[in-house]
């Protein structure tokens, strides 16, 4: 498994000879793609004024996303590449680990849970190509293992299984509270 991380990241990172053009890019979107998925959220609560309640509750388990993917990440210690020399960063970025990735983590947390909701599914499917995105552009300056993106994926669908069972038993303790009254 390490040996196919390695050989992707080779195969998609930017490395030591890399085309500006594409590092440009990838840097923008690597840092710019967590800001925009921000404005995409703020957009559909603005649009969908009866889900704001809804996202409010989305914004509260991405941060908790952020805060695991983070505590995972220093218990793994897993290094970055440009912490073992594969390639230089070509963004700021701290030497602490790399799995999972907390931007992938988050990304992918807020896009399953819009997902699972009729009014917020297209906000939802542009937030997880967004996610993605993000992804292959971190990877791409440096910053990140291709393997990094799919454990914060694997985090968010845990993390998004977990806040809809928490609702469904919020909502049913809501209906009991309301039918014996």
């Amino acid at each position: 498994m390490e040996e196919l991380n390695l050989l992707v990241f080779l195969s998609i990172a930017a490395g030591h000879e890399p085309r500006a053009w594409l590092v440009s890019a990838a840097a923008a979107i690597a840092v710019g793609g967590p800001w925009l998925c921000a404005v995409l959220l703020g957009r559909t609560a603005w649009l969908h004024p009866r889900e704001r309640a809804f996202l409010l509750a989305v914004l509260a388990c991405a941060a908790l996303a952020s805060m695991l993917a983070h505590a995972l990440a220093a218990g793994l210690n897993r290094p970055r590449p440009f912490m073992v020399g594969l390639s230089p960063m070509y963004i700021e970025h701290g030497a602490r680990g790399s799995l999972p990735s907390a931007h992938a983590t988050v990304m992918f947390t807020v896009a399953l849970l819009c997902l699972r909701r009729r009014a917020l599914r297209s906000a939802g499917a542009v937030i997880f190509a967004l996610g993605s995105l993000t992804g292959w552009a971190r990877i791409h300056v440096g910053v990140h293992f291709p393997l990094d993106i799919p454990a914060g994926l694997l985090l968010a669908l845990v993390l998004a299984a977990a806040f809809s069972a928490l609702g469904a038993v919020v909502a049913r303790i809501s209906r009991g509270s309301t039918q014996s009254s």
